[in-house]
């Protein structure tokens, strides 16, 4: 992996990229000014840019005028396209490359992608759907998600993709950072970026040049501060932040991480709104968990 963290317009990809949440109304509808006020408060407070259309931003559920939408406007609050990484998953490769060519035309720095997930696709296909997708002329980041997908961008696949031209970076969210030093040695100029915030620690310490971001987007200050120390090695300072934050962190990594992440911010004085069903709100345990997460985080001096 490349060293040095810095955002910069020759790799857009590299530091904090928050994975934005999508305030909504209670009639479900999309609150556009609220979001293009939350990018601007993320990028006030730390963070280098952000991933609209990724599932924290419930793209499954938008419509494609929505989801449209929301890229010009994370583009038109960020002042600088480059700063924008939209997610462009779709069941289709030929419907990704789409929305590829979209983000290239709003001005885009590059684009967030899945391996085909409609079913469980095998090391040929997913090669085939890196390579169109790649067409658009996007800087390409690979997202690995095999929870979810079924598909595992297994290291020596992310080194054939690269050695290929068609992806620069991986989002890792496999919680496997034993991988970070394999694909170090199978694809040295492949950038890896952390892609679970409960893993960050262990990432940055392997050499992530990146963080794909969740929960900054209610504790953006802090999480900036985190990610600046672990990735400049500096523990002292990184551990103590970690341990602190970990217990929202780690929400994460778990099925209901949309429904987290919008109550920390309601409880932060973000807007983070319901979610769109089929995704529920939080109750019961789960609820309560977060509530006094978030609270004590508060009451800490996070923000």
């Amino acid at each position: 992996m490349n060293n040095g963290t810095t955002w910069s317009t020759t790799h857009p990809w590299r530091g904090i990229m928050v994975a934005t949440a999508l305030p909504l109304r209670e009639d479900g509808s999309v609150d556009y000014d609220a979001y293009a006020e939350h990018v601007r408060f993320l990028l006030d407070n730390g963070c280098d840019g952000v991933v609209p259309n990724g599932s924290l931003g419930e793209y499954q559920t938008l419509t494609s005028e929505e989801r449209a939408r929301v890229v010009h406007t994370a583009v038109e609050a960020a002042g600088d396209g480059a700063r924008v990484m939209p997610g462009v998953a779709a069941y289709g490769s030929t419907e990704s490359r789409l929305w590829a060519e979209r983000a290239a035309a709003a001005g885009c720095g590059s684009v967030l992608l899945l391996p085909p997930n409609a079913y469980r696709a095998d090391h040929e296909a997913v090669r085939a759907h890196y390579a169109e997708v790649a067409k658009a002329g996007l800087p390409v980041v690979a997202y690995n998600n095999p929870i979810d997908t079924k598909v595992d961008l297994v290291p020596s696949l992310l080194a054939e993709l690269h050695a290929a031209g068609h992806i620069v970076a991986v989002k890792e969210f496999s919680g496997d950072v034993r991988r970070a030093y394999e694909l170090a040695e199978l694809a040295p100029d492949l950038d890896l970026l952390i892609g679970a915030d409960d893993v960050l620690l262990e990432l940055a310490v392997a050499g992530a040049v990146g963080w794909i971001a969740g929960y900054p987007n209610a504790f953006p200050a802090s999480c900036a501060e985190l990610y600046h120390a672990a990735t400049a090695g500096d523990l002292d300072r990184a551990l103590p932040l970690y341990r602190a934050l970990h217990s929202l962190l780690r929400w994460d990594s778990r099925t209901e991480f949309v429904q987290a992440i919008k109550l920390s911010m309601d409880l932060t004085g973000r807007r983070g709104g319901p979610t769109r069903p089929p995704r529920m709100p939080l109750a019961g345990p789960a609820e309560q968990a977060v509530r006094a997460a978030t609270e004590k985080a508060v009451a800490d001096g996070h923000r």
